[in-house]
């Protein structure tokens, strides 16, 4: 590359960092990655104009400010100013793209799901068990994958307080005290959400220990149209009901705009006994009856404009 201090800044210096250096450039990150308008290349015969050098500048201040990457500082130049060598910039779009999973903060908790998530009749059985499916749809693949790549989170919240038959109070101690909140994020490697870190499937709160909480699966690792992945898995911890569980499973629609999440309460010890219905979840706040609340955070728009539309959430219980 022949952008130096003293030299002449030519086309392909610009393009480069825009769109043509290898792995890291701007649009790699700003436009496939986020969904963001690409930043335009300037052809080889054209001059680079301080609009360009401008458009340059302020989306790497978006993206620094987005990843919480620490950038050099530096200020977008205006018509009519000589454009100087910018500092740094080949590092801080390798330190961007390093960060680029990362972000700063999330949107506010979308809970407008449809449909039903709640159990709320009693269930009895030597071995019962209540499926809860939700599906998350964005409008395009593409709107999926923004989404995630751009820091969205999907919450899996289970509940249970209702009270009155003998199985009750393991049952609410299992969905309420031992699961606590899963979150689904983009991919496997860790990275860092408003401060929290996530790695595929995330368990944040609750005092149980799983025996599947798969860190390796985000989104991104689900293949489109195949068999769903169980990531998470966790069993009652108080005898004669230890075989009881609550399990999760992912899966990805064909065409990789819908993620559907499978939860199973299993009842699988012969001593599980009745449990009692209650009052059905509204919004993301459970009601007393056992439920399986799908919400989601999406990414902040302070630094980028919405590109991953409004998903909805469907819900129904079997």
């Amino acid at each position: 590359m022949t952008y130096s201090s003293g030299g002449l800044i030519q086309a392909t210096d610009y393009n480069g960092f825009v769109s043509t250096n290898v792995g890291a450039n701007v649009n790699v990150v700003w436009n496939t990655g986020y969904g963001q308008t690409a930043l335009s290349t300037v052809a080889a015969t054209n001059t680079v104009t301080a609009t360009s050098w401008g458009s340059l500048v302020n989306t790497l201040t978006s993206l620094g400010a987005h990843t919480v990457t620490p950038l050099t500082a530096r200020t977008a130049p205006s018509a009519g100013q000589t454009i100087n060598v910018l500092a740094d910039v080949n590092s801080d779009l390798g330190s961007i793209f390093l960060n680029r999973y990362n972000a700063v903060s999330s949107g506010a908790q979308f809970t407008g799901w449809s449909g039903t998530n709640s159990k709320t009749a009693a269930t009895s059985g030597a071995s019962w068990s209540i499926t809860f499916t939700n599906t998350v749809t964005w409008s395009t693949s593409a709107a999926a994958t923004y989404f995630f790549n751009a820091g969205g989170l999907i919450k899996i919240d289970v509940a249970k307080s209702s009270t009155g038959a003998t199985g009750d109070p393991e049952w609410n101690d299992l969905a309420t005290t031992l699961c606590g909140d899963i979150y689904i994020s983009g991919l496997a490697t860790a990275h860092t959400i408003a401060g929290v870190s996530y790695t595929g499937t995330t368990k944040i709160t609750g005092t149980g220990t799983p025996t599947t909480l798969s860190t390796a699966t985000g989104f991104d690792a689900l293949v489109a149209g195949a068999g769903g992945t169980i990531v998470y898995k966790q069993f009652a911890d108080t005898a004669p009901y230890t075989a009881n569980f609550i399990q999760h499973t992912i899966a990805k629609g064909a065409s990789s705009d819908t993620l559907v999440i499978t939860t199973l309460w299993q009842a699988a010890d012969a001593e599980s006994d009745p449990i009692t219905g209650g009052t059905a979840a509204v919004a993301a706040t459970p009601g007393t009856a056992p439920c399986t609340i799908v919400t989601y955070y999406p990414p902040e728009t302070t630094n980028l404009s919405v590109t991953w539309g409004t998903p909805t959430v469907a819900a129904t219980t079997t």
